[in-house]
């Protein structure tokens, strides 16, 4: 008998569940791409991971995989904050910052980034999907047409879907296809909201837009501009401060509307930011979902970014890993490499096959270093690569050592970078 409220399955037919639609799409999954939890304990030696083995055992890794470009996360100094802070504040903010949640430190660090990239204001989010969720959130609506990088990052297409807002994407660091897009879209609906989503560094790519001519284009079209500075922060731009420092429109400068980062890379903590100025902050602050509604950044994480802030005020890493990134590029060239593309610590080896990527991570790993193949969906389909990141305080001969695991490069036509 039938209970109330529900309804039999056709008959002869059994309803597909909802477990049966999530066995089919894993199942849909090719072995090369399905993914897997690897555990990493951080070793004695700098820049260096340790990965448990079945008997017990740990095998040694020199970190080429991880975003802790200045080698922050075990400073002495950023550590004692984060300890700090947990002794005198506790682990958790235990409520949002609307709510009981808001503690002295984290309106030290949000004035104290503010002045560091000039902007007014600076909102502290948990993680940089929220922050870029809320950025998206604040700046278009279903009103609006969002035109994003094709290689835009996941987070941000999950806050346009939100948003409800329309979507077009241009081709990558593209200004021309960008600038047409424009123009078509102010001559069809000359009043309509208008938003760029961009990089100042891509994370799979490692290469980065001329940030100065999208901000003013966008600005000639009257289009907001939201960057994401995640990966430059500490890095690139006058001392560390991104590719968008500088860019508020005055002195006849194009003007980027948000500015979002993280300290889970260069800053070696965890959490994120939005700065803008004091109206879009005020607005996130009444009306923001991902602001509004969640628990706020843990005080020892917020401390830890703090130190790192002064860190990285204090000694500027960032031009010399540049310079060490450019010898790095010409080295792999030389080797018969393609050049990996871009000027920061981020450097792909596109190799387009996916099973080729997963070779070349473990003839690494055989050799005592960590570098990781990434493939589609993260990339776009054909571009498989091995993704290498450089940090301060890798060890000399760190680039001769990397050479020795890669070997020659395999023979077959590999993409351009």
């Amino acid at each position: 008998m039938t209970q109330p409220g529900t309804t039999s399955p056709p008959s002869g037919e059994r309803a597909a569940s909802w477990r049966d639609e999530l066995r089919r799409q894993l199942a849909a999954i090719p072995a090369q791409r399905r993914r897997g939890l690897r555990s990493f304990a951080p070793a004695a030696t700098a820049a260096t991971l340790e990965q448990p083995t079945a008997n017990g055992s740990s095998t040694p890794l020199l970190d080429l995989a991880s975003n802790n470009y200045l080698g922050l996360s075990r400073h002495p100094k950023v550590v004692a904050a984060a300890q700090a802070a947990a002794a005198s504040q506790g682990l958790g903010a235990g409520a949002s910052r609307l709510v009981s949640g808001s503690r002295p430190v984290h309106g030290e660090l949000e004035a104290a980034l503010a002045a560091w990239l000039g902007r007014e204001q600076v909102l502290l989010f948990p993680s940089g999907f929220q922050a870029n969720l809320a950025a998206v959130g604040a700046l278009a609506d279903r009103h609006s047409l969002v035109l994003a990088d094709r290689l835009i990052h996941h987070s941000l297409l999950t806050g346009v879907r939100a948003s409800g807002a329309r979507l077009q994407r241009f081709a990558h660091n593209d200004l021309n296809d960008l600038g047409r897009r424009l123009q078509l879209a102010r001559q069809a609906r000359p009043g309509q909201r208008l938003l760029v989503l961009s990089e100042s560094l891509f994370s799979m790519q490692g290469t980065s837009p001329d940030v100065g001519a999208l901000a003013a284009l966008c600005q000639g079209h009257g289009a907001a501009l939201l960057l994401d500075e995640a990966h430059a922060l500490g890095v690139l731009g006058p001392g560390g401060r991104g590719l968008g420092y500088g860019l508020n429109g005055a002195k006849g400068q194009g003007e980027i509307a948000l500015l979002s980062g993280t300290f889970g890379k260069a800053f070696g903590s965890g959490g994120a930011f939005l700065a803008g100025d004091a109206l879009v902050m005020e607005w996130l602050l009444q009306f923001s979902g991902p602001f509004r509604y969640t628990t706020a950044l843990a005080p020892p994480l917020a401390a830890a970014a703090l130190a790192a802030l002064g860190q990285i005020q204090a000694n500027p890493r960032g031009p010399a890993l540049l310079q060490r990134a450019k010898r790095w590029r010409s080295a792999l060239e030389a080797a018969g490499w393609p050049r990996p593309p871009g000027l920061g610590p981020i450097l792909p080896l596109l190799v387009g096959d996916d099973g080729l990527a997963l070779e070349l991570q473990q003839r690494l790993e055989a050799a005592g270093l960590l570098g990781v193949a990434i493939r589609p969906p993260t990339v776009p389909e054909g571009s498989a690569r091995l993704r290498l990141v450089l940090r301060a305080d890798l060890p000399l001969g760190s680039l001769e050592r990397l050479l020795t695991a890669l070997g020659s490069p395999p023979g077959q036509n590999l993409p351009c970078s």
